[in-house]
């Protein structure tokens, strides 16, 4: 299975092994309580619910579904530890069937995995908005020549935030003779830059199916995740 990460990044670092003195495995120390007396919900396991399969029959009699199940979006710390950055853990397993009696014949076709990626605001241009100067102190040969040079900028900086987008990433496209047709994922790295505001991420798949003179397309879009 081919992993494509347009617009998403993996980074693999060699890390030498230092030895570090032994010590006594302490438990770890349970999680305070929250204000209110209310315990502390778990922290994110990264396991999301699958939506209901996307189905479609055909006028010429297939029925086309495609399904997930087993997906996961688990949010990462950003190894750049930017504010501005998401990083996400995805993968879940996509499934595309084509079933009944159509009255043609079928050629195969293709499933289309991948996830849509949102971010509420999108930093925009940065720009500084003052003067800046050249200013000089004391003076050698009668005043003629200045002995020190400053340069002083005024001014405040102006941040354009822009409107969110939305981006659709493909991860993987399986060519098909025959259905069913099967696509798992597993741990693919999903990283977003200069996002400022919330950020959402759903998984989809799109099946096609192909006769001879048609084309037949059923689309599945996961529950999106807000982080």
């Amino acid at each position: 299975m081919k992993k494509k990460l347009a617009a998403l990044a993996a980074v693999s670092i060699a890390v030498p092994v230092l030895c570090a003195p032994v010590v006594n495995a302490q438990p770890a120390p349970p999680p305070p309580p929250a204000p209110d007396g209310a315990p502390v919900p778990p922290p994110d396991n990264g396991i999301v619910a699958s939506s209901p399969p996307g189905v479609v029959t055909t006028p010429d009699g297939w029925i086309l579904t495609v399904a997930a199940t087993g997906e996961s979006q688990l949010p990462v710390a950003p190894l750049t530890t930017a504010v501005s950055s998401r990083e996400y853990l995805a993968g879940g397993t996509f499934v595309g069937t084509v079933t009944g009696n159509g009255k043609t014949k079928l050629n195969g076709g293709t499933l289309d995995t991948g996830y849509q990626i949102g971010c509420g605001i999108q930093l925009g241009a940065v720009k500084l908005i003052g003067s800046v100067g050249i200013g000089t102190s004391g003076s050698t040969l009668g005043g003629l020549v200045p002995t020190g040079l400053s340069f002083p900028i005024s001014g405040t900086l102006e941040i354009h935030p822009q409107p969110g987008t939305v981006s659709q990433v493909s991860v993987d496209k399986k060519s098909f003779k025959s259905a069913p047709v099967r696509v798992t994922l597993k741990d693919i790295h999903i990283k977003v830059d200069g996002c400022v505001g919330q950020s959402f991420l759903r998984s989809y798949a799109t099946l096609t199916s192909s006769t001879t003179d048609t084309d037949d397309i059923v689309a599945y879009y996961g529950v999106t995740k807000a982080v």
